[in-house]
């Protein structure tokens, strides 16, 4: 099993696309979104939301015709929950 890091922040541009994932106080963060990309495919770490309601949620690699991104859903709606996190 590989080791997964807690995100509490997320960088974000002018548009909300995610720029980096972030957990202050943590070595390793910020990781820039195309070094997480690179870690989750190949498994070299995973990323995951603990969310206050009890929810864990992983961060997962989505293919799209502009690029790759990152996204996690934590419930049923189309937005990316990322974009909930507070900024870093």
């Amino acid at each position: 099993m590989i080791e997964s890091r807690r995100i509490t922040h997320s960088r974000k541009d002018r548009d909300g696309d995610i720029l980096a994932l972030c957990s202050p106080g943590h070595y390793w963060s910020p990781v820039s979104k195309n070094d997480a990309i690179r870690h989750i495919e190949s498994n070299l770490y995973g990323y995951h939301v603990d969310w206050p309601d009890g929810v864990r949620t992983e961060v997962r690699v989505v293919n799209c015709p502009n690029g790759k991104y990152l996204r996690t859903d934590k419930d049923a709606t189309t937005r990316n929950n990322l974009d909930d996190l507070p900024d870093c």
